[in-house]
């Protein structure tokens, strides 16, 4: 056995890598021509590398390219066909945009679309010049494009804070991070700043005022180095996925994993984009978790919001992002790390003041005395911090009448302590004005509760203090215990008042969480796609307090997928054109569309999927019903939660349809092809025996004797009634299978329909011997006489195929248990078992050996359908005296009057 060489690797390629590789081959390439700062080429270098790829025969288009007046950027268009731009009205003026459909139409192979980070204008399918090069990629287009150092998000706040000046327009990491290749377009600072001043990136007003400010030496050196090192970061990135995607080894990171922590603060998303700095530079991922506390309750609008653009951020950086309910930060923060395995925790340093840490402690501290093994990380803030102890303590407001109330339980509380005080010389009377505070606390929290602490204070000292029923204290000692009472009081109100709140937050978790439960058993038991869509928009109605529309995609329209209102909450059966035109980007790209996302925010409704692992099932439209703002975080959770159980629901109700579908469909398969069998043999076999002796007799007729004549119109007749009953047979399984049969029920005597049937089949029994037995007094029964002899001459036509010739077919017709009995047996070979449960299906032949006997398979299927519509039955057995097979009919018989 060799032995493999130590500088080789037997270890298989990575999966993933290979999965990441392949999803690559799908997707059009994207290269990004990075500067440091704008002037330094980027556009020209573009253009030059797509007039060399143009001269190599793949086809260029310019999609959108920014020449900003430079002559030699203008001279290198010259030659490459470009896109018209679509044009956009807005604000009384016109503005040039893209045309991203107009690319797509083209479908080139290699387009040029400059200045990635640009806003689009209001009314553009997407909000950001990324968001189209995304697209573009999607459909199998190459794109070159361009990009500052200073518009990637992550870097966003080192570059404002090396230029004082704050970039708008950022790009997400993930984008740099999946291009299939940078180039970096470096140039020195002093070259850039010579061509600053020759006029050749801004006109010359302009280009005094950014030598002022951006374009210093220092600056234009940093913002050279950030580009650098996020170029070198990239290329390292592309080595090792080369390296696992090849199953070469190397030093590999061993397993860091960092965490951010979130917050509402002003400085949250600087926290995140050092934290994806950090993440970045170990080459590890990164989770963000927000830990949802008492205090999250009592929240502002601009915190809320905040908090979600956070959130938002840390997903758009390649962030997993999770929110967990919790009490004391820190605990709960080190659980999660270490229950998911992080090796470094990112947080941000506050500036709150030391009183402030010292009655409710601080966060940081707390990680890093308690964190053990993993690494702490704090991120300095650049805000003022406005908290003090009562910092971001916003307590609900409370109706006036709950004021009154807590007032009206202080009188209470002081007329029950004068009628202790009078009966019972109590020292600490003073504990009777803590219970109208408690209660006020419970009962509308914290302000009503201190309304009663003041009130009880001021009750406690005029009846109950010397000198009484006066507001003035002359002993020291009671001013101490009136002072220590109001502080217990107060104290006793904060905490009855966050007991309250936790109470509340506990309740409405409850809430949910049972109304879940009982959404998830009543979506359970609904078989209907239509009553499961209804109770789908009306529980998302009265969960998540929006309006609802469901939408599925109609298949019987030809040309595209259009999607139709399924159900709507209220009732709705149109969409404005923006709406629609977002719930079908929604579907056709499997992302949220719509207001508050990044596709056509412009829709009035957010539009998300409804996915399962088996693709897309639905689409969901919500809009706010009290306003036309975006949904909440907790709101989107709530509806993500909602929308996944909805998405199992109707898989599961469309999965049964298909299933009921699959099995007719196999059915009906399986009958085509016995029909066609059939068809194919039974009709062809008799119309060639017809057409051999008619034509015969024709050519030939004068010299065929009188005998070989009659011979041939005989065999002629013959298999026409062959024919004439195959077609009979097939216009009877028609009418059976369309609930046509007619029957016209009449007394009818057993022997009469033997000797019938005996008649018409006697061309069929000619080589078989034939023995009837029809018991005496048999009593008449009632059906219908021309469906009985069908039967009975089906059932003689199946016993002369399947016996053997000169040997005998039995009738019999006898009376038994108040029911005619007809049996027809044969001395053939008998039905085997597998036959059995089979022999009254449509188009089913038995076998004997290798042959199949002639016939349709119809005529014992028939027998049955006409048995069965007069009220009787059927069965098929083999015989248990000798070898063959026994068919017993059953109908009830008449009773005769005496």
């Amino acid at each position: 056995m060799a032995i493999p060489s130590p500088d080789r690797t037997i270890d298989r390629p990575s999966p993933e890598a290979l999965l990441a590789a392949a999803n690559r081959e799908l997707r059009g390439k994207l290269k990004i021509f990075l500067g440091a700062a704008p002037g330094v080429g980027k556009t020209y270098e573009m253009l030059s590398a797509a007039r060399q790829r143009r001269a190599e025969g793949v086809d260029v288009v310019v999609g959108v390219v920014e020449t900003h007046g430079r002559a030699e950027t203008a001279a290198l268009l010259e030659g490459l066909e470009a896109v018209p731009r679509r044009r956009i009205d807005y604000k009384g003026r016109s503005l040039e945009e893209m045309d991203i459909d107009a690319v797509l139409a083209r479908r080139p192979a290699l387009v040029l679309v400059d200045e990635l980070a640009h806003t689009n204008a209001p009314g553009s399918r997407h909000p950001k010049r990324y968001l189209d090069v995304l697209e573009l990629l999607a459909a199998g287009i190459d794109v070159y494009t361009t990009l500052n150092v200073q518009h990637v998000e992550s870097l966003n706040d080192i570059v404002a804070r090396i230029t004082r000046i704050r970039v708008r327009e950022t790009v997400p990491d993930s984008i740099v991070d999946g291009a299939d290749s940078v180039e970096v377009i470096d140039l020195t600072p002093e070259d850039l700043i010579k061509r600053l001043g020759e006029g050749k990136v801004y006109v010359r007003e302009a280009a005094e005022r950014a030598l002022k400010h951006y374009f210093s030496p220092g600056n234009l050196t940093a913002l050279r180095e950030l580009a650098l090192r996020r170029t070198a970061e990239r290329v390292d990135e592309q080595m090792r996925s080369y390296m696992r995607e090849h199953a070469i080894a190397g030093p590999w990171a061993a397993g860091q994993r960092v965490l951010v922590c979130i917050d509402p603060s002003p400085d949250a998303e600087n926290v995140v984009r050092a934290a994806k700095r950090t993440a970045d530079s170990l080459r590890a991922p990164m989770l963000a978790l927000y830990v949802e506390t008492d205090r999250h309750a009592t929240l502002g609008e601009a915190e809320r919001g905040r908090l979600a653009e956070t959130i938002r951020l840390a997903e758009r950086l390649g962030a997993e992002a999770a929110t967990i309910p919790g009490r004391r930060i820190a605990e709960d923060v080190l659980a999660f790390a270490r229950e998911r395995n992080v090796t470094r925790i990112v947080v941000g340093k506050s500036n709150r003041s030391a009183w402030f840490e010292l009655l409710h402690g601080s966060v940081v501290d707390d990680l890093v005395r308690t964190s053990g093994g993993i690494a702490i990380e704090v991120v300095a803030a650049t805000h003022a911090t406005a908290d003090s102890s009562w910092a971001g303590w916003r307590p609900e407001r409370a109706p006036t009448w709950a004021y009154a109330e807590a007032a009206l339980s202080v009188i209470v509380a002081g007329i029950i302590g004068v009628g202790i005080d009078r009966l019972v010389n109590l020292s600490n009377i003073s504990l009777v004005f803590v219970v109208p505070v408690l209660l006020s606390a419970a009962r509308h929290g914290i302000w009503p509760s201190v309304w009663a602490a003041a009130l009880g204070a001021v009750a406690y000292n005029f009846f109950f203090l010397p000198p009484l029923y006066e507001f003035t204290i002359t002993d020291p000692a009671n001013v101490v215990a009136l002072f220590f009472f109001l502080l217990v009081a107060v104290f006793t109100s904060a905490l009855a008042t966050r007991s309250r709140s936790r109470s509340l937050a506990a309740r409405r978790e409850a809430q949910v969480t049972a109304e879940l439960y009982s959404f998830s058993r009543k979506i359970v038991g609904l078989a209907d796609l239509d009553d499961l869509l209804w109770t789908i928009v009306a529980q998302i109605a009265r969960m998540v307090r929006v309006e609802v529309v469901v939408l599925m995609p109609e298949h019987d329209r030809p040309g595209r997928t259009a999607l139709d209102i399924k159900a709507a909450f209220p009732p709705e059966d149109m969409l404005e054109d923006a709406d629609l035109a977002a719930a079908l980007w929604c579907w056709d790209h499997d992302q949220p569309t719509g207001k508050g996302s990044d596709s056509l925010p412009g829709a009035r409704r957010l539009f998300v999927p409804l996915c399962t692992a088996r693709g897309k099932v639905a689409v969901l439209g919500v809009i706010n019903r009290d306003n036309d703002a975006p949904l909440t975080p907790e709101q989107r959770r709530l509806l993500d939660a909602l929308g996944d159980q909805a998405a199992v629901a109707i898989e599961r109700v469309l999965l049964a349809r298909d299933i009921d579908a699959a099995r007719l469909g196999a059915e009906r398969e399986r009958l085509r092809s016995a029909m066609l069998t059939s068809v194919s043999h039974d009709l062809r076999t008799p119309l060639a025996s017809i057409l051999g002796a008619v034509s015969s007799l024709r050519s030939y007729g004068e010299r065929y004797d009188p005998a070989t004549r009659d011979e041939l119109l005989a065999t002629a007749q013959d298999e026409a009634e062959r024919l004439n009953r195959f077609v009979g047979n097939l216009l009877d399984m028609t009418r059976l299978d369309a609930g046509a049969v007619s029957v016209k029920r009449e007394p009818v005597d057993a022997a009469d329909l033997i000797a019938t049937a005996l008649r018409r089949a006697e061309p069929l029994l000619r080589a078989h011997r034939v023995a009837t037995t029809v018991a005496p007094d048999l009593p008449p029964v009632e059906l219908d006489f021309v469906l009985g002899e069908q039967v009975l001459f089906n059932l003689l036509d199946n016993a002369a195929k399947y016996t053997p010739e000169g040997t005998t077919i039995a009738i019999e017709a006898r009376a038994e248990n108040g029911h005619v009995l007809l049996a027809v047996r044969d001395e053939g070979p008998g039905l085997a078992a597998a036959d059995l449960p089979h022999v009254f299906e449509k188009f089913y032949r038995a076998r004997e050996g290798d042959r199949r006997r002639a016939g349709t398979g119809l005529g014992l299927a028939i027998a049955k359908g006409f048995v069965e519509a007069q009220g009787g039955r059927i069965v098929a057995r083999n015989r248990a005296d000798r070898s063959g097979a026994e068919f017993v009919i059953s109908f009830p018989a008449m009773t005769v009057a005496g």
